[in-house]
């Protein structure tokens, strides 16, 4: 079957360089293209081990006493990644560490706080702790805390562990606390500061 003449005359114009529907396309999709690459960070290269690290598998290991100690040893700052946070006793050393004079700022799923009935998100900004959305992503799933991030001896603890007593008492999870590696623990404050620059504040 032949097209009628003027729109395969069309068609043909189309598919010559420099005219037709063609090189729209390929403007559009350059443009469409070009934010991501410029907004990508580039890739970190490998960095030395050093300092220690704690590796803990729940139910089995005691993930959450683990990190209320290493809460509890905060000098100056915490900074959180958190997908969701319902964990009361996690909740309740984030309190005192504040009352110590520690700095603690936050980054949230705005979804699973807004869904969460059981979320506690409400409950430590009214507490006095510096909370922001993400909403860029699908989910937010980091789950992060960097203590005294910027000091000679940072504590950088990270997993699949979320910060709930589900995480504890009924999931397969994993948690890794390591201690001494300033240059990681600087690698990871920087990621979270690139979130924090694309949240959104707190709010009910």
């Amino acid at each position: 079957m032949s097209l009628p003449r003027s729109s395969h005359g069309d068609f043909l114009r189309s598919r010559r360089p420099g005219g037709g529907i063609v090189p729209v396309l390929i403007a559009l999709l350059s443009l469409l293209a070009t934010p991501s690459v410029q907004a990508r960070p580039p890739a970190l290269p490998p960095m030395a081990a050093q300092g220690t690290v704690e590796v803990l598998f729940t139910p089995w290991d005691d993930a959450e006493r683990a990190l209320l100690r290493v809460i509890g040893q905060a000098r100056r700052t915490i900074h959180i990644q958190a997908y969701t946070f319902s964990s009361r006793n996690i909740g309740w050393a984030l309190g005192e560490a504040k009352k110590r004079g520690v700095q603690i700022e936050m980054l949230t799923d705005r979804e699973q706080a807004a869904r969460n009935e059981h979320s506690l998100v409400h409950a430590l900004h009214d507490s006095g702790i510096a909370i922001w959305y993400e909403v860029r992503y699908a989910a937010a799933h980091n789950k992060v805390m960097i203590i005294d991030g910027e000091d000679p001896e940072p504590v950088l603890v990270t997993g699949s562990y979320n910060f709930t007593f589900s995480a504890q008492a009924r999931n397969a999870e994993n948690l890794l606390i390591m201690r001494g590696n300033p240059q990681l623990a600087k690698a990871y404050l920087d990621n979270w500061r690139r979130h924090r620059h694309d949240a959104v504040p707190y709010s009910r």
